[in-house]
């Protein structure tokens, strides 16, 4: 076999070598893609169905539910070709489409979370945040058109609004009922503040009134509770009794 030979099946034999590596790369590339796309599209399909059936059900409404149903089956439909042995996910897909031709007549199903507390606002503004998380990247990847998500953002603005109106009302009306007029003032004037800062004010015109009247209401308590009472003993009277008494006082002061 002459030197020729040799050297060309040499260079044959390390360009078949580069070319399985690099055939096998690619394969482990595209296996990676898959697995990091089947994973993202989970993890969207998780949060949108953990928000469908979480959320507040005095937030959530039939085109909010229909909106979550309409991105559960897109990702699930993305997921299928990933997956194509998982026929739970196969039944889910059937199951979303058919929710989808109720339109309105969705059924909503989340129970009510009345909102007491400065930790169950938290946690209902932790819901607002993944919401607008999710349809901001919607809106970037073409699922959602410009005017769409801009619609959905602003009622996401009105949401979080609706959650501070029902916690300082709640708040104030707690502290009523618990004899507490002081801290139902506080929460009554965060209530009007946080209204009147709002970019459009007049929007909630009637919900501002209300709470500028239960704030004069708790003012009125406050001073009530804090008239001191004709029966009861002043500073003074207790000054003078430890002297010995009102003619004690006048007869140290005549004789000083």
């Amino acid at each position: 076999m002459s030197p020729l030979v040799i050297t060309v099946l040499i260079v044959t034999g390390i360009f078949v070598l580069i070319a399985i590596a690099y055939i096998n790369h690619m394969v482990e590339k595209n296996k990676l893609e898959k697995s990091r796309l089947k994973a993202d599209l989970g993890d969207r399909l998780r949060r949108c169905e953990i928000l469908s059936e979480t959320f507040p059900g005095q937030l959530m409404t039939p085109p909010l539910k229909q909106l979550l149903s309409r991105l559960q089956l897109l990702f699930s439909e993305r997921i299928l070709p990933l997956d194509k042995g998982n026929s739970s996910l196969r039944a889910r897909v059937e199951e979303l489409r058919l929710l989808l031709t109720q339109g309105d007549a969705i059924a909503i199903e989340n129970p009510q979370q009345p909102i007491l507390n400065e930790v169950k606002a938290k946690e209902v503004r932790f819901q607002l945040e993944s919401l607008h998380s999710q349809l901001t990247r919607c809106a970037k990847d073409g699922i959602l058109n410009t005017n769409e998500a801009k619609h959905w953002l602003k009622e996401i603005r009105t949401m979080l609004t609706q959650v501070h109106i029902e916690l300082f009302s709640n708040m104030g009306q707690q502290a009523l009922q618990q004899n507490q007029p002081g801290q139902a003032r506080l929460a009554f004037e965060r209530g009007v503040q946080y209204l009147r800062k709002q970019p459009d004010p007049t929007q909630y015109k009637n919900t501002l009134k209300k709470f500028e009247e239960q704030l004069a209401r708790a003012n009125a308590l406050v001073l009530e509770t804090s008239k001191p009472s004709l029966n009861e003993p002043s500073e003074l009277d207790a000054g003078l009794e430890s002297l010995g008494g009102d003619s004690e006082w006048k007869k140290k002061n005549i004789y000083d």
